[in-house]
């Protein structure tokens, strides 16, 4: 199990989670600041240069979820991660990624009233020779006063379970947290579980458009960027069936008919992925009526939207931007597609 210390910079994290770690059974401290101090060492400066906040590299995220799961694995018991994640993309594919290796999260977030907060940053020691010390320290803290404060008030806030530590110590908060969690005042994070793929997958996904021919897409909480309705293909099932499946499971929708195939695509192995076939099929047009009754199910998308081909582009990554592109030809002509690594044969 990991219980996840968030909050913003200055918050007090790092020193509670060194007191936790004391209260309960069996638990250790893992700080994922260690990976983002080794990157610069790992990586070329130019690519360090092309970001400001190492959690903006993919690269940092999943070797969060790898690390803390191989220490699990090793030492068992609990993590205590004080770490700060704002944006809810971020959370989603940190949190969807343990999840997917079966690893229970508990998340609290450490709130204290915004004046104790910019008190405490003022106050914080800044390393005695660190050059800059003064602006990598507080102005860093002062920086992300506002994010924190705006996810706490668009999602943070029911993500997770509040302690207000403007007026405890460290200790104090940790007894907190501690009873939070034996109690499950702070319940484990309902995030879907999607195991990681072992081998090559078949995955179906399904085409839906609204009565201005725009497309459906959604946003998965358990993995980064926006996709088309769908999923794997379970052993034993039909492609087809299985996209059908999935529509109705991630949106409520049971569609009328089995929808046709627009596109085939097989993507090449690129490790850590392994790759797979792709396929796409066209699930029609939707009334109005149909469109307004789409539910989402919370633990596993957090939105859906019908986009134009040109908005589509500004939220798909570029494989599969480019894959709906041969998909809606293909829709156009009346004809599959077969493609390979995103190119037709």
């Amino acid at each position: 199990m990991i219980v996840w210390i968030n909050g913003a910079f200055g918050a007090g994290k790092t020193t509670t989670a060194r007191e936790l770690i004391e209260l309960i059974p069996n638990s250790m401290l893992f700080d994922p600041e260690l990976i983002g101090g080794a990157l610069p060492r790992l990586l070329p400066p130019k690519h360090l240069a092309e970001v400001t906040d190492y959690q903006d590299l993919a690269i940092w995220r999943r070797l969060v979820v790898d690390t803390a799961a191989a220490l699990l694995a090793e030492v068992g018991g609990v993590l205590v991660v004080p770490m700060t994640l704002l944006r809810q993309d971020y959370r989603d594919e940190v949190f969807g990624g343990l999840a997917s290796r079966r690893i229970p999260v508990r998340h609290v977030v450490l709130a204290p009233a915004e004046t104790i907060l910019r008190s405490r940053i003022e106050q914080r020691e800044v390393p005695p020779g660190e050059e800059d010390g003064e602006t990598r320290v507080r102005q860093w803290s002062r920086d992300h006063v506002e994010p924190y404060l705006t996810a706490l008030g668009d999602w943070l806030a029911t993500d997770a379970h509040l302690v207000d530590n403007g007026r405890l110590s460290p200790h104090e908060t940790a007894v907190r947290i501690a009873e939070a969690v034996r109690t499950d005042a702070a319940p484990v994070v309902d995030i879907v579980q999607t195991p990681q793929p072992t081998a090559e997958t078949v995955a179906a996904g399904v085409l839906l458009f609204d009565d201005r021919d725009r497309v459906l897409l959604v946003d998965p909480t358990y993995k980064a960027g926006w996709e088309f309705p769908g999923g794997v293909v379970e052993p034993g099932e039909a492609p087809a069936r299985a996209g059908l499946r999935e529509v109705e499971e991630e949106t409520g929708l049971r569609l009328d008919a089995v929808p046709r195939l627009l596109l085939v695509d097989w993507e090449p192995p690129a490790p850590p992925r392994y790759g797979g076939l792709r396929l796409l099929f066209d699930g029609g047009r939707l009334d109005r009526g149909r469109t307004e009754r789409l539910v989402l199910p919370d633990t596993e998308l957090r939105d859906c939207r019908f986009v134009t081909e040109a908005e589509a582009e500004g939220l798909l990554p570029p494989e599969r931007y480019a894959r709906l592109l041969w998909a809606l030809r293909a829709r156009e002509r009346g004809a599959a597609v077969y493609l390979e690594a995103g190119v037709p044969v």
